[in-house]
């Protein structure tokens, strides 16, 4: 069964709370359905990084104007222009998207409900996802940025990157907050924004009770407890989560989703963030869900008109609908910028803020965003050769002499290893393959030689070497060197 475009999307709103193009997505099926006797497949549109397009007249939405508990921190004070949509779409027409270009869509989630009515917020970015899809060969990567991140924004003085929208709209930044925000993932991540998607939390928890009234599994990893979550109002209530697999109602979700009270803070909240989109992908593919969604699109899309802003056209929407049905769901890609791409540092007055390493961030974004899974053994061999790097490997278990062992097994097969050596303190962890220069084609190599999965090439984050290329071994290395 081809798994429906339009999924991709709802998962992805659900994660950051999306109103909008939920809303929008399910005019789509509903078409689908109507022409092609039940198909609710909708294609979701390509990425372009090549360059930021300038501002142009925005379809915007307008989220009411409430004012959030931090406001006085924020500047705040939203001034959207107040235009209801008008869901409208021609069952005649055929939505194809026809530009071979990458599409890339920035989507921000704002800590605001609906609500709370009182004047004058301008919001920073509770949730940064960047979506990059590429058209022509079927692929989309999406990308989790951490809120703490410290930049230079455009314009103004270095800041944490969620401040960007509220600068953005407080100091009349050509296209707002929104724009001014793409604006800084272009000049921090080399990612232009073709379009972008802001929201509040309404959508998230009406699209669960829409599609998941019984509530979605999740799997909790470990315990979660927040005594100080913030509610819809200004205060807070305590939230917990014990270990295990359990079905979570829509306000629960949101919870799961947003709350920071782990050891990882954003890093683990990212990863539970991806958690919850795959689970509502996975509960849409059921016919109930499906089904239940579809009929009631109409009035979802009526509840929730002012609960978003964007420059997508509703044409577009399903043109990218269209393209996103297209894409299997093993050529869907999903990392975040967590520990192994950032420093951590303190601010003149005390702060503490993530500061990108450049060089390790390209290796993400290659890997999700421009994938080149298809490669031959020889291809990789090829291009690694061309880099010359020096590789070493470290024993991070307890048995003794298994670099050696390492050493010797990739020496049969033409590789020359420049040392070998012992961790300080052994974890037993997998093999992973860490990445110190930028020579990605001879640790990606490797991998291929190891038969292990991609997301072991990291980037070398540990100052374990000053070598180019790093395979750091673990136990699981043992049925590799057996291998004839």
């Amino acid at each position: 069964m081809r798994i429906p475009g339009w999924l991709f999307i709802v998962g992805i709103i659900a994660v950051v709370g999306l109103t909008a193009l939920s809303s929008l997505l399910a005019f789509t099926i509903a078409r689908q359905v109507a022409i092609d006797a039940g198909s609710a497949g909708i294609q979701f549109t390509g990425l372009n990084i090549a360059a930021l397009p300038t501002a142009t007249p925005v379809s915007v939405i307008s989220i009411p104007t409430t004012t959030p508990p931090n406001a006085a921190e924020n500047n705040a004070t939203v001034a959207t222009p107040n235009l209801q949509p008008t869901a409208t779409i021609d069952p005649a027409a055929d939505y194809i998207w026809n530009d071979p270009r990458r599409f890339t869509l920035l989507l921000l989630g704002i800590d605001q409900r609906s609500g709370v009515t009182e004047d004058g917020p301008y919001y920073r970015t509770d949730t940064m996802i960047v979506v990059s899809v590429d058209p022509v060969r079927k692929t989309a990567g999406v990308l989790n940025i951490p809120r703490d991140l410290w930049v230079n924004i455009p314009g103004f003085q270095q800041g944490r990157i969620n401040t960007a929208n509220s600068l953005g709209d407080s100091n009349g930044y050509p296209g707002g907050g929104p724009a001014l925000a793409a604006e800084t993932v272009r000049q921090v991540l080399g990612i232009s924004i073709d379009k972008y998607l802001l929201i509040n939390f309404d959508v998230f928890t009406s699209l669960v009770d829409i599609i998941a009234p019984d509530g979605v599994e999740i799997c909790v990893r470990e315990v979660i407890d927040d005594p100080t979550y913030p509610d819809a109002g200004f205060g807070t209530i305590p939230v917990h989560f014990d270990p295990g697999c359990q079905m979570l109602q829509s306000e629960q979700l949101l919870q799961y989703a947003r709350t920071r009270a782990t050891q990882g803070s954003d890093f683990d909240r990212a990863e539970r963030q991806q958690d919850v989109l795959k689970a509502m992908r996975d509960k849409v593919l059921s016919v109930g869900g499906i089904t239940s969604f579809i009929g009631q699109a109409p009035a979802l899309w009526e509840e929730l008109s002012g609960s978003f802003k964007t420059n997508l056209t509703l044409d577009e929407i399903l043109r990218l609908g269209s393209l996103v049905g297209e894409i299997p769901q093993e050529n869907i890609h999903f990392g975040q910028i967590d520990n192994l791409y950032v420093n951590l540092a303190t601010t003149t007055s005390g702060d503490q803020v993530l500061l990108l390493k450049t060089n390790a961030v390209r290796l993400l974004l290659q890997q999700l965003f421009n994938p080149e899974d298809d490669l031959s053994i020889s291809d990789l061999r090829t291009r690694a050769e061309s880099e010359g790097a020096s590789i070493v490997v470290f024993n991070n278990t307890d048995v003794a002499g298994l670099a050696g062992q390492t050493r010797d097994w990739l020496a049969g097969r033409g590789i020359t290893i420049a040392n070998v050596g012992n961790t300080q303190t052994p974890t037993n962890a997998n093999t992973v393959i860490q990445v110190y220069t930028g020579k990605i084609w001879t640790a990606r190599y490797l991998a291929a030689l190891m038969g292990l999965p991609a997301e072991r090439v990291q980037p070398g984050a540990d100052g374990l070497t000053a070598e180019d290329v790093a395979i750091v071994i673990g136990p699981d290395i043992q049925p590799i060197l057996s291998q004839p």
